[in-house]
C-alpha cells in the first residue's frame, strides 16, 4: 500500500490504525522543521560565530547602518571608533555585517 492509499483511507475512516491517521500530521512537522526550523538554527549558529571571531581593528557595519572599526572588545560589547576621536560602545548582536561583506554586496550590485 502506497502512501497515497494510506492517506485516503485514514481520511474516509476506513479501516486503517490509530498510527496512519496520525501520518499526515508527521509529515507536516517534518516539513516544517526541515523547511523553516533547521535552517533558522543553522543561520543563528554561523552568525554567533561570526560575532565571536570578531577581533581589534576590524571594520564593522550595525544593524542600524553605523559603519565603525573596533577599537576595543568586552564581553557582550565592543567599542567602536566611527570618525577620529568619536566612539560608541554597541552590543555584540548589533552587529551586521563586516566589511568585506560590505564589499562583496557592493560587488555584486
Amino acid at each position: 500500500m502506497n502512501l497515497v492509499n494510506i492517506l485516503l483511507a485514514a481520511q474516509s475512516g476506513e479501516g486503517g490504525s490509530g498510527f496512519a491517521t496520525f501520518i499526515p500530521l508527521l509529515l507536516i512537522i517534518v516539513v516544517f522543521y526541515l523547511f523553516f526550523i533547521r535552517p533558522q538554527l543553522k543561520k543563528q549558529k554561523e552568525t554567533r560565530k561570526f560575532r565571536e571571531a570578531l577581533k581589534k581593528g576590524d571594520k564593522i557595519i550595525t544593524i542600524g547602518g553605523i559603519h565603525g572599526k573596533i577599537i576595543e572588545v568586552q564581553e557582550k560589547t565592543f567599542t567602536i571608533e566611527v570618525a577620529p576621536e568619536i566612539k560608541l560602545r554597541i552590543e555584540k548582536s548589533a552587529v551586521a555585517m563586516d566589511g568585506a561583506q560590505e564589499q562583496e554586496l557592493a560587488e555584486k550590485k
